[in-house]
């Protein structure tokens, strides 16, 4: 059976993401607009591709979604459906269990999802769920630290005492904490291995969460290093970016007016915490940074940069872009005095 308790444990099968190829965009007859999503197609597969090949060197099993029945299809709204870019979001295994989202674009994931359901469903309990309290369970918002699961809120403030009940209920053997993340926990900080969690600024205290852990904060870091986002910041609210198209309004007006909903609000992530841990000792991140490079070092953690450029039109870092489906490992209590 597959499974996962902790997700710095060995990882063995996890999902990758995909997007779109070049030839999707054929549609669009303005050149300025087409060559700039046939530049981001290419460049998002590319790094897929330096992930997918990173992860196989450490014996790591793919799965993919399939974008074949998935091509210019209209939603509802008489929008293009996103591809399947993060898996994360709509997935999670717990324990033996694997949770997956099957509502979230309606007729077009069955097809889409189809290979990758079929190839885990001999190995776990596999649960399909809808609109109900399971909805927003995912591991982007869900943190497995062995019998502690940590759920954060898509609000400030946000009230998740009904999810935690009935998370209770299905699963004695847990203990469920809310966290006031005010959007995708895997987002905002990390528990890379016990003892060491990156963090940002605005997260609560973990003196009791997490009490005597080592927390790296990195406030903001990643904004100082995209300064020309400012550009274009008035013009699309802060949701997203795509170096070297800050001025290119007809750009902008194609993303805003056809596939807004592709796009998240990357002005509340810091990417350099959304890491995707392969085994204590090699965590895979998207750039170099100096504090948490040298707390690596204190924990003998070796990091693998993988630079995903497009995170910040996606919305998406290395975390969000896969989800794990096996690891190595058997429940732990990190924490055996809460009882």
């Amino acid at each position: 059976m597959y499974s996962v308790y902790q997700h710095w444990d060995p990882l063995k099968v996890c999902i990758v993401g995909r997007s779109y190829p070049p030839e999707f965009y054929d549609f669009i007859t303005n050149v300025r607009v087409r060559s700039v999503m046939e530049r981001i197609a290419q460049e998002t597969e590319e790094d897929y591709q330096k992930l997918i090949k990173l992860l196989e060197s450490f014996g790591v099993k793919i799965l993919r979604p399939d974008i074949a029945d998935r091509l210019h299809y209209l939603d509802p709204n008489n929008k293009y459906v996103p591809p399947p870019m993060v898996p994360r979001d709509y997935s999670i295994m717990l324990g033996n269990d694997f949770y997956f989202k099957t509502n979230r674009f309606s007729k077009w994931d069955i097809p889409t999802w189809g290979k990758v359901i079929n190839a885990i469903k001999p190995n776990v309990n596999l649960k399909l769920h809808g609109a109900d309290f399971l909805t927003d369970l995912n591991s982007a918002t869900n943190t497995r630290v062995g019998r502690d699961i940590y759920i954060g809120t898509v609000e400030y403030g946000q009230d998740i005492s009904g999810n935690l009940i009935g998370m209770e209920d299905l699963y004695p053997n847990y203990r469920f904490h809310r966290v006031d993340t005010g959007g995708h926990s895997d987002g905002t900080f990390c528990p890379v291995v016990p003892g060491l969690i990156v963090s940002l600024l605005d997260i609560p205290s973990y003196a009791d969460t997490f009490p005597d852990w080592e927390v790296v904060y990195l406030p903001g870091q990643s904004w100082d290093k995209v300064r020309p986002f400012l550009k274009l910041k008035n013009k699309n609210k802060g949701k997203w970016w795509v170096p070297g198209e800050e001025l290119n309004d007809e750009f902008t007006e194609f993303v805003e007016s056809w596939i807004n909903h592709w796009v998240g609000y990357v002005e509340e992530t810091v990417f350099d915490v959304n890491m995707l841990v392969v085994d204590p000792k090699n965590v895979v991140c998207s750039n170099y940074n100096k504090q948490v490079f040298d707390a690596f070092d204190r924990f003998g953690i070796t990091a693998h940069v993988v630079n995903f450029r497009h995170r910040y039109f996606w919305d998406g870092g290395l975390h969000c872009i896969t989800s794990d489906v096996h690891r190595e490992g058997t429940l732990c209590d990190y924490f055996p005095t809460r009882g």
